[in-house]
């Protein structure tokens, strides 16, 4: 299906016109605000797609091979919502792995949820988590039957891949949806060098964030459905809901353009072009010493379907520093600014409009650096910093109750035993650590207080200074 950026275009020709904005924005579209309009005659609206917008979501639905896709202006946090509250009943029961985002959690307490939980694998080589197994899914799926729906991150934040095609089959086979957070996965149709997208393997929803691999702008996203085991009309009208009733036309015409540039020779040219210079990088990387690189060379382990090479995950764990030193040194000596960083790893986002300096500024830094470290000699460094699977994680009540009952403030070394009310996560990438209903561990524990000796964010937590977390009030 040919296209051009129509809605792109139509709004250049607009501002240049001699039309008088009497409405909102109230920039009245003066420099810089030209582009930002509102839903005005001929341009169409979002909530109820007619014209332009429509005709721009049918060709991206045909690019991608999607029954329908929707632009997202509130990002991918906004399709998960709509996703989940649009394909689970109220009260039913999910299976959610537990590194999802927030986001998924937050669904589960607004729709009232029950979960049940499925855990990534861990490799203690890398200290990162890796992909969901197949057959856990099944195995959870077989002991509870009244499960309505699937949730699962893939790829991670730090670009692993699970095995989205065996899931789905097994989803499909207890004939339930599968809901792929796949926000980091945008950029995969459009590059032989990364994996195939959750859409192509079977996936009922798939949710990506075009921003984030993408020349697109922030809080711009994609939500593909696939028909057959979804109802596409109750998806549409929660993301009425949790979609704002203004949309940027700078953010939809940023989408339409964004992904236009990407089927363009233009756009394969420099993706070709930077799967070169990637390749190059990473292989210049892989001759490191200490700092290790998670590369393809992993897939098969620990349930790992593939991995994504675009992210750079730059191990210390066999290194005598941190994650969170190499952040700090590569932040202040090199001026370069990483994604994130853990206790172990630091991960590096690159995608098509990186430049070839500055590729190469990143591997002569990592390089230099390796040249200054030691091996590991410090044995704590062996325990695994955040493996949740090892935490017996005890549910007490269902996330929802947990966040709306009564609720009183404990000091950390005060919450052991106590349920917890709210989420404690690090940001990014956001994955809790803690979820509302859960019965607070000694291991919870430990790990959050490493981590906020460390300097990392640790979020969620209504006291800001980081020192106490909400819990259920006894008797309730």
């Amino acid at each position: 299906m040919n296209h051009n950026p129509n809605l792109y275009k139509k709004i250049v020709q607009y501002t240049r016109s001699d039309y008088y904005p009497f409405h909102m924005p109230g920039h009245k579209r003066q420099s810089p605000y030209s582009l930002d309009l509102t839903e005005i005659e001929g341009f169409d609206n979002l909530h109820h797609a007619q014209g332009v917008i429509a005709e721009s979501m049918e060709w991206a639905a045909s690019l991608y091979g999607s029954h329908k896709t929707y632009y997202l202006v509130n990002g991918s946090s906004g399709g998960i919502l709509s996703a989940i509250s649009g394909v689970l009943p109220d009260s039913s029961r999910i299976l959610l792995a537990r590194n999802c985002h927030k986001a998924a959690y937050h669904g589960v307490i607004l729709k009232q949820l029950d979960t049940e939980y499925v855990y990534p694998q861990f490799m203690e080589e890398y200290g990162i988590q890796c992909g969901l197994s197949p057959e856990n899914i099944r195995d959870v799926l077989k002991d509870h039957r009244d499960i309505r729906g699937v949730f699962v991150v893939s790829p991670t934040y730090d670009g692993v891949v699970s095995d989205i095609k065996r899931i789905s089959q097994i989803c499909h086979g207890f004939g339930i949806p599968l809901i792929v957070d796949e926000a980091h996965g945008a950029h995969f149709p459009y590059g032989e060098l990364f994996p195939v997208s959750a859409l192509e393997l079977g996936a009922d929803v798939v949710i990506q964030s075009v921003h984030k691999t993408l020349p697109c702008f922030t809080q711009s996203a994609l939500l593909h459905i696939r028909e057959g085991y979804v109802d596409r009309e109750r998806i549409e009208r929660y993301l009425q809901i949790f979609q704002s009733s203004s949309p940027s036309y700078l953010l939809l015409a940023g989408i339409e353009q964004g992904i236009h540039w990407m089927v363009q020779e233009e756009g394969r040219a420099k993706m070709r072009e930077f799967s070169e210079h990637l390749l190059k990088l990473r292989q210049e990387l892989g001759t490191m010493k200490h700092l290790k690189i998670l590369g393809r060379e992993a897939v098969g382990i620990k349930d790992i379907y593939d991995i994504d090479l675009s992210k750079i995950i730059i191990s210390t764990k066999a290194s005598d520093i941190t994650g969170t030193q190499l952040y700090r040194r590569l932040r202040e000596e090199y001026h370069l600014e990483m994604e994130m960083c853990t206790e172990d790893y630091v991960t590096a986002i690159t995608t098509v409009m990186d430049t070839e300096e500055g590729l190469r500024r990143l591997g002569e830094a990592l390089t230099a650096i390796d040249k200054t470290i030691e091996s590991c000699k410090d044995s704590e460094k062996a325990e695994a910093c955040y493996n949740p699977e090892e935490w017996k994680i005890k549910k007490v009540l269902p996330m929802s109750q947990a966040w709306n009952r009564s609720q009183i403030q404990a000091a950390w070394e005060n919450s052991l035993g106590r349920i917890a009310a709210e989420l404690v996560y690090v940001y990014p990438p956001g994955i809790p650590i803690v979820a509302p209903g859960e019965q607070i561990t000694e291991s919870m524990v430990k790990t959050i207080m490493r981590y906020q000796d460390l300097g990392l964010s640790v979020e969620g937590m209504k006291d800001k200074s980081g020192r106490t977390i909400s819990v259920v009030a006894e008797g309730e």
